[in-house]
């Protein structure tokens, strides 16, 4: 369902303020818990953190595939494959911290310059069918948002776990 002009600016707003959301987030979690995972199959905050910057870098050329070709095919991953694949505790944390400030900055300044038609643009996604610059505009709005919060899960639980 396509956004009113209130709610896209809402999506707007949440998805250039993720980046220090999350950040803030990550801060809160100390060293040692960084890599603890709250059980089998699940990610640490460092995975999370790691998955969030390969999603962003992902996600900037979605839009543009979105804004810019005929008939675009976004095509979808397997995450917790490329967490697997990319060995994610191995990857720098600020490293990545700032790669997702810089990608949503710069995609954040080209979404504000659009003109109105081009969030009637549409594509195709390989998992999930129909998928249009609004489609992408709700994932990525909130993405950075949920994962904050599942780093502040995991937090949580790290802390009852350790007599904290």
């Amino acid at each position: 369902m396509p956004f009113d002009a209130a709610a896209r600016e809402s999506f707007l707003r949440r998805y250039a303020e993720g980046p220090a959301l999350l950040r803030r987030a990550w801060e809160e979690v100390p060293g040692e818990a960084r890599i603890w995972r709250p059980g089998e199959g699940r990610w640490s905050a460092q995975e999370v953190l790691i998955h969030c910057a390969d999603s962003e870098t992902y996600a900037a050329i979605r839009i543009r595939l979105l804004l810019a070709e005929p008939d675009p095919l976004i095509v979808g991953y397997d995450e917790n494959a490329w967490a697997r694949r990319f060995d994610y505790h191995a990857a720098d944390p600020e490293l990545a911290l700032t790669l997702i400030g810089a990608v949503r900055a710069h995609t954040a300044s080209m979404l504000a310059g659009l003109p109105g038609e081009a969030w009637e643009r549409m594509g195709r996604h390989t998992q999930s069918g129909p998928y249009g610059t609004d489609d992408w505009l709700r994932s990525y709005g909130e993405h950075l948002e949920i994962h904050a919060a599942q780093i502040r899960r995991n937090l949580t639980a790290w802390e009852a776990g350790h007599g904290r």
